[in-house]
């Protein structure tokens, strides 16, 4: 089959003969018809996570067959509804050990001993097939478009924010950054009828999030004055993590979206003295973020800068490197 391979040996390449997987007990086999490349996948080109197999972790498809032999009832009635219709997948599955407390919650993303789909320990989905178990599978509702549904795994990484906090109505919320993540989180918050205000240094972007009803601010018109309950930082970027400090209110709660690696010295002591609550924030949940897609909440056609054919997928990771591109899509 066809496959976006990264090795530390030959780099990225398209891959006309990687082998197919086979659906283990308790997996599908899915017919990958679209994916989205992700920052992840480029810093995973670039060393992250030593990562070495087949890229991808956001995609829909159609389940082929299911493997049911020895799994409990419930589990095979659900696998054998799949075969046939449009689904997508949560990226992390765990070890199901009935002592991990992680599993046990299904929360499988802190999972010590969990795979994460074209990240940690497990071929990603830029590629004609991938397997996934039934327990982590969904359904995509008729009512969501391709183009819609292919978002849902960034989605659900904006949804987890409100998982993890309780954000009142009547609270300040401002998010710093307008690339892909920062837009998805933004338009994610007003979705849920919070007030927002999204910063950020690019005016094409910022318009979309505008013309869905949030509202916008040019980083260099803003002002950093600590007036702000919520901080979501979605930069990536030291200058964003300390404009972020200068946002937040004595007591406020900034919340790290994006991972920032840096050799550079930060300024910490604004959070001790201003009390600040710092929350790590990474993937959510898939069912709260189909529902809204299902409601059409927020609309993702205008972060679609191209979609390419998977032949044409190494082009298409160049195209993802400017800077004037928001996302790009991989058809099969």
């Amino acid at each position: 089959m066809k496959a976006v391979v990264f090795s530390d040996e030959e780099g990225l390449k398209l891959d006309n003969n990687y082998p197919k997987p086979v659906a283990q007990r308790g997996e599908a086999l899915i017919k990958v018809t679209m994916a989205g490349i992700c920052n992840t996948d480029y810093e995973i080109t670039k060393g992250y996570m030593g990562y070495n197999g087949v890229l991808g972790h956001e995609f829909i498809g159609i389940v082929e067959e299911v493997n049911i032999e020895g799994i409990s009832d419930d589990l095979a009635q659900k696998g054998k509804s799949l075969v046939g219709k449009r689904v997508t997948a949560e990226i992390s599955y765990g070890c199901d050990d009935p002592n991990c407390e992680w599993c046990a919650v299904k929360n499988y993303r802190h999972c010590p001993n969990r795979h994460t789909l074209g990240i940690v320990a497990k071929d990603g989905c830029m590629a004609e097939y991938v397997t996934m178990p039934i327990n982590v599978i969904f359904e995509i509702p008729n009512e969501v478009e391709d183009e819609q549904a292919v978002f849902v795994e960034p989605l659900a990484a904006a949804c987890e924010i409100t998982e993890q906090l309780h954000i009142q109505p009547i609270q300040k919320v401002v998010v710093l950054g307008d690339g892909k993540l920062g837009l998805t989180t933004a338009l994610t918050l007003h979705a849920q009828c919070l007030d927002v205000t999204l910063i950020g240094k690019h005016r094409n972007k910022l318009d979309i999030a505008k013309a869905q009803g949030v509202k916008t601010i040019l980083l260099n018109d803003a002002e950093i004055n600590n007036s702000y309950d919520v901080v979501v930082e979605a930069t990536g970027s030291v200058s964003g993590f300390e404009t972020s400090l200068g946002l937040v209110k004595p007591r406020g709660v900034l919340v790290l979206k994006s991972t920032i690696a840096t050799g550079k010295e930060l300024n910490l002591a604004p959070i001790v003295i201003n009390e600040i609550t710092v929350l790590g924030s990474r993937c959510g949940q898939f069912k709260p973020a189909l529902h809204l897609l299902k409601n059409k909440r927020i609309d993702f056609k205008p972060f679609i800068s191209k979609v390419y054919s998977v032949d044409d997928a190494i082009e298409a990771f160049e195209a993802n490197k400017q800077k004037d591109t928001i996302k790009i899509l991989l058809k099969f």
